[in-house]
């Protein structure tokens, strides 16, 4: 394992959890050192391979990060909000390098991640995926060469069981937009319509979240100008795009020091 980047993967018996350990198993600059779940859980006590659907890893899940996290490790965190500040705080304390995915947190919450955060090397991103990534940079760049001409508007679509809404990800779409305009989202962006709104305002942000069946997560982003219309979509067929992300935010923070990163700085964009 000294060759490899060690991690330890809260939330394990979660559906993002089991494809970090299945995907991590599986390469060669990883290995899978810890697997934490709630107190209670079923998978507690069990192998964390065999939670994953593989053989076993000889590595037991337990439920108490705090007795498992060395400084060596990179802590992966798709829990929830509470919860994945709880393990922030741990990881920090133990020296341990951080990877956060979980989204929901609200504005108080986000401050407090990131001041844990900053005591150790962390990567946090709403979305991991290395094309959400690279859309953010597209829009950005639209953004800025279509001017105030172009209305932009900002659609997601998930599954069913999401809890949050609008999703992360197209908050940071919006607030890329607005940073790129010169502006405050939280002043210009417009979360859904209902009712007599009145015309749309130039500087307007629109962002619109449905909810429906098994969508892992569609972003579409439209920039609606005079006689012409530019559409920028990012389609995630499976969770997969979100576990290789964070496998590859993991290898690149191991190396970084003490700071709060994001998936851009992980691609170098």
């Amino acid at each position: 394992m000294s060759d490899r980047v060690p991690l330890v993967v809260c939330g394990a018996a979660g559906r993002m959890g089991r494809l970090l350990v299945a995907l991590a198993r599986e390469d060669p600059h990883l290995a899978v050192a810890g697997a934490v779940e709630a107190a209670g859980h079923g998978a507690v006590g069990r192998d964390a391979g065999e939670v994953a659907g593989g053989t076993t890893l000889g590595v037991t899940v337990g439920s108490d990060l705090r007795a498992i996290c060395r400084a060596e490790h990179v802590v992966l965190d798709f829990t929830a909000p509470v919860a994945a500040l709880a393990h922030a705080r741990v990881a920090a304390e133990c020296g341990a390098a951080l990877v956060v995915g979980t989204t929901g947190l609200d504005r108080e919450q986000d401050v407090a991640l990131r001041a844990q955060a900053a005591r150790t090397r962390a990567v946090i991103a709403p979305n991991m995926s290395v094309g959400v990534t690279v859309l953010t940079e597209l829009v950005a760049r639209a953004a800025r060469l279509l001017g105030a001409g172009f209305e932009p508007e900002i659609v997601e679509v998930h599954h069913h069981d999401k809890k949050d809404a609008p999703s992360g990800t197209a908050i940071a779409l919006g607030r890329a937009i607005a940073e790129a305009r010169g502006a405050d989202f939280t002043r210009v962006g417009v979360l859904a319509r209902q009712g007599l709104v009145g015309a749309r305002t130039p500087q307007e942000i629109g962002v619109v979240a449905l909810r429906a069946g098994d969508v892992v997560g569609d972003h579409t982003v439209l920039f609606g100008g005079l006689g012409e219309r530019l559409e920028l979509v990012h389609r995630a067929q499976s969770r997969e795009c979100l576990a290789r992300g964070a496998l590859r935010a993991a290898r690149w923070v191991a190396g970084q020091p003490s700071g709060v990163y994001s998936m851009r700085d992980v691609l170098g964009v």
